[in-house]
């Protein structure tokens, strides 16, 4: 692969590419999407009761016993080392009971129960997600870069009741599960053993596949997903069955336009919701097989070969592929066509959040405008509103939002748990608003500006500067700190801290300082979230009322001054 697809492919974490095997276009008569054509043209209700495993996964058992869809696999992983596995609908519904079973048998957890899931791209990640729904427990997954002062922060917040990581997280969830009162099993995924720990691929192989599947309402919730911390402390957000699992089978299929011939890699770390869209639910709603590289780190050759290994060794061509999904910076169009003269594929691009998930989309088919994140997704009524929830006319600018009152629509999160204030202040008027700010052309394609909250995407991490500022200020040599995105040519964005230092620091030497304070943020908050530049200030740039602009040292940064 040339150097230029190469750094193309490097700044993207959240992203995805979808394989079709040629000749398999049309999607069965008897496919689980099918069954819920009458719902879609609203001659049925919404179901009372509804849960994914049961509903989704189990048919497409009973439609692969009957020989009615292709032959490849419910789940491809493959490790980079010459490990793989592969598994038909039949053997997932079959292993997931096992680790069900774990889950209420062994680890005494109810219908409602929290469990926290830190784990990489690995194939027991699948296996607890299914496992959770079969038995109504609430999975809240996490990156494996959260360090012990975030594990502990999601542990005393969620009260989860268990905890499932591997040998590298372990030992920072050992540093603080003493302060996790709610905390009563951990379960580690490795080949070793560990002390105060379960083994959980021990258990799950000696346990029985007789399980019966929870009864759980449409409206209850099956995933929590903490924000990134933007103006404080991160929130959970809920995500119901509905939201989540019956939401696609409610909505129009042009987004992924998948069908169970399809094989479909997303490159998203586990611990972001695009990975339960585009990994578990979406893709599994029409019987496509979830292709996984485990990708320890987001490597560009790495993709690319094995993007032309699997073209060749199955027969498959990509057809779509997408990037900056989920509130990333709208893409250069220079980039856009070079990606496209080098491999002949566009770029159709996304948008949403932890709380929507895609709400715009550029379809297959559909005009590619560079820049544009396209137009709302189906189910979404998006606009663009001023502050009091007018909507605006196409090309000025507002607060892009989604229609959530007289009828919310299914795909929105439930709330923010345990914070009724910030889920009332999402909404404004008939509205949930992001917090992005864009426009709306007289095609309806939508333009996105920027955002409210001053949030970091670096690399497609989103990176909230309230956290790092606080690490930062933890420091004896800081009397300030101020964060915000700087331009990068290989991640996009990078963290940038303006520091004004502390009366007893004001003599040290600057760069062996910026280095201590880097290390200080790696250790305090997840690594990814170190200020990969440092500038020390004399003063900071204030309000009248002694708030920091950021925004001015966002755009001297930016070059828009």
């Amino acid at each position: 692969p040339s150097s230029d697809i190469t750094r193309m492919i490097l700044p993207v974490a959240e992203c995805f590419f979808l394989w079709t095997f040629h000749g398999h276009s049309k999607l069965l008569a008897s496919d689980v999407y099918s069954q819920y054509q009458a719902v879609r043209r609203g001659e049925q209700e919404i179901p009372k009761y509804f849960n994914f495993a049961s509903d989704v996964l189990d048919k497409w058992t009973e439609i692969e016993k009957a020989g009615k869809r292709p032959s490849n696999s419910a789940f491809w992983w493959i490790s980079g080392k010459g490990e793989e596995v592969k598994w038909s609908f039949e053997e997932l519904g079959f292993l997931s009971r096992k680790v069900a079973n774990v889950l209420t048998k062994v680890c005494g957890l109810q219908k409602g129960d929290r469990i926290i899931v830190v784990l990489p791209r690995i194939p027991e990640w699948w296996l607890v997600n299914v496992a959770c729904m079969r038995a109504g427990i609430v999975l809240i997954p996490g990156t494996t870069q959260l360090s012990a002062k975030d594990i502990l922060y999601r542990l005393q917040a969620s009260k989860a009741k268990c905890i499932i990581t591997d040998d590298t997280v372990a030992p920072a969830v050992d540093s603080v599960a003493s302060e996790s009162q709610f905390l009563k099993n951990k379960l580690i995924v490795s080949k070793g053993s560990r002390e105060g720990w379960l083994n959980f691929s021990e258990l799950y192989k000696n346990q029985s596949a007789d399980h019966s599947c929870a009864k759980t309402r449409i409206e209850d919730s099956v995933n929590i997903f903490f924000t990134s911390g933007t103006t404080g402390s991160p929130k959970m957000t809920e995500h119901s069955q509905g939201s989540l699992g019956f939401r696609p089978l409610l909505s129009e299929r042009y987004w992924l336009d998948l069908t169970p011939s399809d094989v479909i890699w997303n490159i998203a770390d586990t611990g972001w919701i695009l990975t339960s869209l585009t990994s578990v639910f979406d893709a599994w709603v029409f019987g496509s097989c979830i292709f996984v590289h485990q990708l320890p780190q987001i490597e560009s050759a790495t993709i690319l070969n094995v993007r032309k290994k699997l073209w060749i060794c199955v027969n498959l061509y990509v057809s779509l592929c997408f990037f900056n999904s989920i509130g990333g910076e709208p893409l250069n169009p220079e980039v856009m066509e070079k990606w496209k003269s080098q491999t002949g594929l566009d770029i159709h691009e996304v948008y949403g959040q932890t709380e929507t998930g895609i709400i715009c989309s550029v379809f297959k088919g559909m005009k590619i405008k560079p820049g544009s994140m396209g137009k709302a997704a189906p189910l979404f009524d998006v606009q663009v509103v001023d502050k009091n929830a007018n909507i605006l006319p196409p090309g000025q600018q507002g607060e892009i939002a989604v229609r959530s009152k007289p009828i919310r629509p299914l795909g929105l999160f439930s709330e923010y748990i345990d914070n009724p204030k910030k889920t009332a202040e999402s909404e404004r008027g008939d509205f949930y608003v992001t917090g992005d700010r864009g426009t709306m052309d007289e095609d309806g394609y939508f333009w996105f500006i920027g955002r409210d909250d001053d949030i970091i995407i670096s690399s497609g991490y989103r990176i909230g500067p309230f956290e790092v500022e606080s690490a930062l200020m933890e420091h004896p040599a800081v009397a300030e700190a101020a964060v915000v995105s700087s331009p990068d040519p290989l991640r996009g964005e990078v963290v940038k801290a303006f520091v004004v230092l502390s009366a007893a620091f004001s003599s040290s030497d600057r760069e062996h300082l910026a280095c201590e304070l880097q290390e200080h943020v790696k250790k305090t908050t997840a690594p990814y979230k170190y200020p990969r530049k440092v500038e020390f200030v004399q003063q900071m740039p204030k309000t009248i009322t002694g708030k920091i602009k950021r925004h001015e040292l966002r755009n001297k940064e930016w070059g828009r001054m």
